[in-house]
């Protein structure tokens, strides 16, 4: 079962330095939905170490549940998020929303 718009939140403003946690969810897909997160139309690779585009942001992705943790942001996490939810039968993407710290 291809998987539903997926429900994502994101946080609207984000002191510098502070933690921030984006949710991305959707349970219709069958078998189960894995999450990607993407900045500004860009990939965010679940293993940061690899990631150039990054900027030595430090966040955790967990792509079995959808949860993208920053640490502590900075100026340079500020941009467009989205999600996208993706099994065997295909994939849904939410609407982006606009991150600011």
């Amino acid at each position: 079962v291809k998987p539903m718009t997926p429900r994502c939140s994101v946080p609207k403003a984000v002191p510098v330095g502070k933690s921030a946690s984006l949710h991305c969810h959707e349970n219709e897909g069958f078998p189960k939905s894995t999450y990607s997160w993407y900045r500004n139309s860009e990939p965010l690779s679940p293993d940061t170490k690899f990631s150039t585009k990054s900027h030595n942001s430090s966040y955790t992705l967990n792509p079995a549940t959808g949860t993208l943790v920053f640490h502590a942001v900075h100026k340079g996490d500020t941009g467009r998020y989205s999600c996208i939810a993706t099994n065997d039968a295909g994939f849904a993407k939410c609407e982006e929303q606009e991150m600011e710290v």
